[in-house]
Formats: C-alpha cells, sequence, structure tokens
C-alpha cells in the first residue's frame, strides 16, 4: 500500500511540474510569434533607410522636386513609428522570455518544495507561476499595441500616396 503511495504522489508531482512546462511551451510559440514580426519590422526599417539614402544621393546636386519631398517626408516618419514598433515587438519578446523563466523557475519550486515539504515553497512557486502569467499578459499587450502601431503605418503610407 506504501508503494502506491508513493507512485500516485509521484504522478501528482509530475503533473504539477508538468503545468508550467505547457506555459513554457506556449511562449515559445508566442517567441515564434514575435521574433517573425521583429525580424520583418527590422528589414523594413532597413528598406525604408536605403530608400531615403537613395533618395538624398539621387538629389544631392540639384534641388528635391515636389514629389521627392514628398517621400523623403514619408520616410522619414515611417522609420520614427518603425522604430516605435520594434521597441515595442522587443518588449514583447522580452516579456515572453521573462515569462519562460518564470515558468521554469516555477517547476523547479514545485519539485523542491516537495522533496523538501516546506510550504512556504509551494506558495512560492504558485507567486513565481503567476508572475509568468502577468508577464505573458505584458507581451500580449505589448503585441496589440504593436498590431496597431503596425496598421498606423500602413495608414501613414496609403495618405502619403494620395
Amino acid at each position: 500500500m506504501l508503494l502506491s503511495e508513493h507512485t500516485v504522489d509521484a504522478s501528482k508531482l509530475i503533473q504539477l511540474m508538468l503545468s508550467p512546462a505547457v506555459m513554457i511551451s506556449a511562449c515559445g510559440l508566442l517567441l515564434l510569434g514575435a521574433n517573425n514580426k521583429y525580424s520583418s519590422v527590422v528589414n523594413r526599417i532597413r528598406l525604408i533607410n536605403d530608400e531615403k539614402r537613395r533618395l538624398v544621393m539621387k538629389a544631392a546636386d540639384r534641388e528635391f522636386t515636389p514629389e521627392e519631398n514628398l517621400r523623403l517626408e514619408s520616410t522619414a516618419r515611417q522609420l520614427k513609428h518603425l522604430g516605435m514598433r520594434a521597441k515595442l515587438v522587443r518588449n514583447s519578446v522580452l516579456s515572453y522570455t521573462i515569462a519562460a523563466a518564470f515558468f521554469v523557475i516555477s517547476s523547479l519550486l514545485i519539485g523542491a518544495a516537495a522533496f523538501q515539504g516546506f510550504i512556504e515553497l509551494h506558495y512560492l512557486s504558485t507567486a513565481v507561476f503567476l508572475v509568468g502569467m502577468l508577464m505573458v499578459f505584458a507581451g500580449v499587450v505589448f503585441g496589440v499595441l504593436e498590431s496597431k502601431k503596425g496598421f498606423d503605418i500602413v495608414r501613414l503610407e496609403i495618405n502619403a500616396e494620395e
């Protein structure tokens, strides 16, 4: 009978330790998407910077035409907004990474609490898990703000062409 109690306790412990692991996997998926966005934003910044450089070099020995002047102003506005967008994506990536770290710590604390029997470790592991969830929420908020900023940039581009 004693052996089966230990088996049940071991299986419960594994279940408890795997709960944060599920969140680690979720953070991994969120990080994958955020890193792809980050890469796209950085590439877009490089392309617009290159376009701006070419415009300035092309018009170095003469006055800007009204169209070139308008495009130069548009690229400057877009670069400013893209810089803010890159910061939001960076914050999202950092939030998800920190959340994953808290979930790993939470899982380790659950295991330590089971072996040490300290009730304080159970409370600490729960608190650490909740902080991880708050970091996931922060990452989602940054992601929403980044999506809004991305739409604003598209509107700038459309308005510049009108």
